[in-house]
């Protein structure tokens, strides 16, 4: 199963996301992100902060949902609301879910408030992907319906 974490700018939620997905995610789901309008480089602050909890960064770099090696089975936007952000729309044959977080890269304030807006979102994203990985995929893989309700029910976690 492919997972696709999509935003904008594919600079930070949704590679916070990928990589987190990938280094907890058993053999068999795989987690991949992209951006409506890529930014062309990852956040400096993601990239530490997923250094920081062990998780390695090699081989993620901001693209294109243009540029996509797969198809992904389940398409996850992660924009959030603050500034009116909008959410591209993925138009593919596939099942969507929203779990939106605000876009700590945007957080303006010390260095403890920065740090501490990118700490949430990694434990809101983690918790989510946590919730995600507990779910019966094999019993839901027949029922889109159910899934799809797990998926939206996981969005509202804060953590």
């Amino acid at each position: 199963m492919n997972i696709l974490f999509l935003c904008t700018g594919n600079s930070c939620r949704s590679v916070l996301s990928e990589a987190t997905f990938n280094h907890l995610a058993p053999s068999g789901l795989k987690a991949i992100s992209a951006g409506s309008q890529p930014a062309g480089k990852l956040h400096p602050r993601a990239v530490a902060l997923l250094h920081s909890k062990g998780i390695s960064t090699e081989g993620y770099y901001s693209k294109s949902w243009d540029d996509l090696p797969l198809t992904p089975d389940i398409v996850v936007t992660v924009c959030g609301s603050a500034a009116g952000e909008t959410c591209p729309a993925y138009l593919g044959p596939v099942l969507r879910t929203h779990w939106g977080v605000d876009d700590p890269g945007h957080v303006v304030g010390t260095e403890e408030e920065i740090n501490t807006a990118f700490e949430q979102t990694y434990r809101i994203i983690r918790a989510r992907i946590e919730a995600f990985l507990a779910l019966p995929l094999d019993q839901l893989a027949n029922d889109r319906a159910q899934l799809k309700a797990e998926l939206d029910k996981i969005g509202t976690i804060l953590a």
